[in-house]
């Protein structure tokens, strides 16, 4: 039995015991969305997800809040961060390291308890404060990395929170839509309920941990009520929640991991789910000829190979890495994912702000490459070895497996040998912080992680900068220099919006000019959906907006 059909018949079974569930007359009335995800599990659901962002596409922004969040509203105009439960914020003029943010009353999470500034500072300490009686280092990875020049929190009234920063930050309040607010009295709860006879701290955090995140509270428009780790996910409607324009109109939403795109497609059409991410390309005539919609729209976001600087790197020349961006058919690529894919020019686009006119034009002109591999020294009777860590599926990954053998055919002809090295979604993704020198990088000289763009420091910052390299954040392949801290320090500081993207343009045209990555294709997010699912809006963002949506 293949993979794919062993997952089909096992979302039949879930969505069969879901139907068999939904007994009742007044219950059957309910209205459920069934979403087969692109993850092999169901993304961690304790307030800091796991599995990339689709993590936080899923079952972060369902339930939870932060302080600050992305306008999904528009399919038409660019993601940009609004307020959410800070209503409004500043930087202290004198102390550029300080920020105060005022909380927006009469928010509730869901077990009751109140919003208030004592629940940020909470919140801030379980990823900061190893001290904290509820720290949670399995939590750090997925949220530090986005936001390492926090520091502390410090309640100033019920209202009102000063957080600090380890240098001026311009870029904080965005970071700070990936800090999402759990609840301390529900944790507290969950601790209280511990057996005694667990006496280690750590542990009892642990074990409190894992009971809230199987009865988590948010303060987000939906509330989880049923988990079965790597089989199903449900949440239900906050019907008190405190944005009317986001109060659900969806009772419950149950989400399937369903990692292999053939089984999302077979779940799909046979009406086994009402939504799936990235369905097979070859599939979609038949997705459309049978009444489903596809959405798309192009993302922020980008499809690559990041580098390795790291001693004995084939990549340390740069030649070789102009070479590799010079020699991909993307149009070609394109017509083979079925259009759905944006030919990139760098990691945002020429008529974007920081685009900042790049002297290296990435193209496909393969009689360039081979000029410049013949120049670093290689030929088809030598060619430079290759080895890349990827994913069979995950968090943006688009079609890995088809767009990696694609590469790995197409730079044959500019004298790369490329080695695939396919691994689980998960372990490709904490590497991708771990770093190309640990063990776990399994002696790849390059990473296949998808990266979103909607910011600075997840578009540029965090590749490139001394201060992000393993374990502080995703600066992989450990791409250091002296002029790009400089250009990164002249971004964080302006605050003036006009200078800020001045400074981003200069530093994604040194970017782009270097290749730290082969920029192989900006996604367009495909999803398919059924024709019941209405009031979808598909962003010009990586994430989407459920609460919005209704289903006949």
């Amino acid at each position: 039995m293949t993979t794919a059909f062993s997952s089909f018949l096992r979302c039949a079974a879930l969505a069969s015991t879901a139907l068999a569930l939904l007994g009742g007359t007044a219950v059957a009335q309910e209205k459920v969305l069934r979403i087969g995800m692109t993850a092999a599990d169901i993304p961690r659901t304790h307030g800091q997800p796991d599995q990339g962002f689709e993590g936080n596409r899923f079952t972060g922004i369902p339930m939870y809040d932060g302080l600050t969040q992305w306008d999904l509203s528009s399919a038409d105009k660019a993601s940009v961060v609004i307020p959410a439960l800070a209503t409004e914020w500043a930087v202290d003029p004198n102390d550029k390291t300080k920020w105060t943010f005022k909380l927006r009353p009469g928010v509730k999470f869901h077990d009751g308890s109140d919003f208030t500034a004592d629940a940020v500072v909470w919140n801030v300490r379980k990823v900061l404060d190893k001290d904290a009686p509820h720290f949670d280092a399995s939590q750090v990875g997925v949220t530090v990395s986005r936001m390492p020049t926090l520091r502390s929190a410090r309640a100033i009234d019920p209202l009102t929170v000063e957080l600090t920063t380890a240098e001026p930050d311009s870029f904080l309040p965005i970071n700070l839509t990936n800090l999402f607010m759990a609840s301390p009295a529900h944790w507290n709860a969950k601790l209280a309920a511990v057996p005694a006879s667990v006496t280690d701290p750590a542990e009892r955090a642990k074990q409190a941990w894992a009971a809230f995140a199987a009865d988590p509270s948010g303060t987000g428009p939906f509330r989880g009520v049923r988990l079965q780790p790597r089989e199903r996910f449900e949440m239900v409607a906050n019907k008190g929640y405190w944005d009317a324009k986001r109060t659900p109109k969806i009772d419950r939403v149950v989400l399937l991991p369903l990692s292999d795109a053939n089984a999302r497609t077979a779940a799909l059409l046979s009406n086994q789910v009402d939504w799936i991410e990235a369905p097979a390309p070859d599939a979609v005539p038949r997705i459309r000829s049978g009444g489903f919609t596809i959405y798309s729209n192009p993302q922020p976001h980008v499809w690559p190979w990041q580098l390795s600087f790291v001693e004995g790197s084939p990549w340390l020349d740069k030649r070789t890495r102009q070479a590799a961006n010079l020699c991909i058919n993307r149009e070609e690529l394109k017509t083979l994912l079925g259009g759905m894919m944006g030919i990139p020019k760098g990691s945002v686009e020429p008529s974007h702000p920081w685009w900042g006119n790049p002297g290296f034009d990435i193209k496909y002109d393969a009689a360039a490459a081979k000029k410049l591999m013949t120049e670093a020294g290689y030929s088809a009777a030598k060619p430079m070895k290759v080895k890349v860590l990827t994913s069979a599926s995950g968090s943006g990954q688009m079609q890995p497996v088809t767009m990696n053998e694609y590469l790995q055919q197409a730079l044959k002809e500019c004298f790369f040998d490329v080695t695939l090295d396919v691994i689980e979604w998960n372990a490709v993704f904490t590497n991708w912080r771990e770093g190309a020198k640990d063990p776990k990088a399994r002696g790849a000289n390059a990473i296949n992680v998808t990266f979103a763009t909607m910011d600075p420091f997840f578009a540029m910052v965090r590749f490139v900068s001394s201060k992000t390299v393993p374990p502080t954040s995703n600066n992989w392949g450990y791409f250091t220099a002296p002029e790009f801290d400089e250009l990164i320090a002249k971004a964080r500081t302006s605050f003036d919006g006009a200078e800020r993207d001045k400074a981003l343009a200069n530093l994604h045209k040194r970017i782009v000019e270097e290749a730290p990555f082969v920029w192989v294709a900006h996604d367009v997010g495909p999803r398919a959906m059924s024709p019941k699912v209405k009031g979808v809006v598909q962003p010009k963002s990586w994430f989407i907006d459920i609460a919005p949506m209704s289903i006949d």
